[in-house]
């Protein structure tokens, strides 16, 4: 089995380019270092750095075993921050994971009522449209959309938690402003607002209702994010579509209608690691989410 140590020590090496750089992070000799580098190339069989003039150079697979071990030392720094936990007297850890508009909607309540119930509770939250920190612990508890998880990973168990029909909005001047309902067919020929990133699982949920009818939505605007979007759709520039949830605080100078034929719906789902599914923590955190999808 490999060492742990000293595969933070050829990481730091690769990251600071040199021997003495590393000793200089990690606070040895570079004496040491050379020798933990020796030790870690004997117990792989690999060539892990060259001699470069009076340095040295990572090897291709020095390089790869470097990246490669981010994923393991990132785990045994979880299992750290659960011996701290413990060492601390606290209950463990609870790592919550969500996207933008439940972000908004649901978890300010979420959170706010975990810490009052639990206090010795150590909340993580991590935001979905973000990448990961390397060194970031696994999600316990992950809201997401079906459609990026359509069968759980491995170790995790979906419960439903809302269908989220999408809406159209636009500008309150716009003559379909007046309607009770609109026909996806009917905005071939508007402007569009982009509100998500390309390829977010929401987004492609209204480009692929509006292919049904047998159009690609014409994009006069790119934007990221649905307070953005809606700006942009104040000023009459385009409409967009966009999910209930993201609706509820809309700007005076927009409305939303109803979309037909076809209406897009996500189904948003809360995804529980199987090993916490049981603890009061994660119960309860499930169970707030109901009653906020509820309401």
């Amino acid at each position: 089995m490999l060492d742990a140590h000293r595969l933070r020590i050829l990481r730091s090496v690769v990251s600071a380019g040199s021997v003495s750089g590393a000793a200089t992070l990690l606070g040895y000799t570079p004496s040491a270092v050379s020798q933990h580098l020796s030790a870690l190339s004997r117990e792989t069989g690999l060539t892990l750095v060259d001699r470069v003039g009076r340095g040295i150079e990572p090897t291709a697979a020095g390089r790869t075993l470097a990246a490669a071990s981010d994923q393991v030392l990132g785990a045994l720094s979880g299992v750290q921050d659960i011996v701290d936990d413990l060492r601390a007297g606290r209950s463990g850890t609870l790592v919550l994971r969500y996207f933008a508009s439940v972000g908004a909607a649901w978890m300010p309540r979420v959170v706010a009522s975990l810490q009052q119930e639990f206090p010795d509770v150590r909340l993580v939250l991590q935001h979905a449209e973000l990448a990961p920190a390397a060194d970031a612990p696994a999600a316990d508890l992950e809201v997401s959309v079906a459609r990026l998880h359509p069968v759980p990973p491995s170790g995790y168990t979906a419960h439903t938690l809302l269908e989220d029909p999408y809406l159209l909005v636009v500008p309150t001047s716009h003559p379909l402003a007046g309607r009770d309902r609109v026909a996806m067919a009917e905005l071939a020929t508007e402007p569009w607002v982009d509100n998500d990133v390309p390829g977010a699982p929401c987004r492609s949920l209204a480009i692929d209702a509006a292919a049904a009818c047998g159009f690609s939505p014409r994009f006069a605007v790119e934007t990221h994010d649905f307070h953005t979007a809606l700006a942009f759709v104040g000023h009459g520039l385009g409409v967009t579509v966009m999910p209930t949830l993201a609706c509820r605080h809309l700007p005076t100078d927009v409305v939303a209608v109803d979309l037909v034929d076809p209406t897009p719906v996500r189904e948003i789902r809360v995804l529980v690691r199987d090993t916490v599914a049981g603890t009061p923590a994660a119960r309860r955190a499930v169970g707030l989410l109901q009653e906020c999808a509820a309401s």
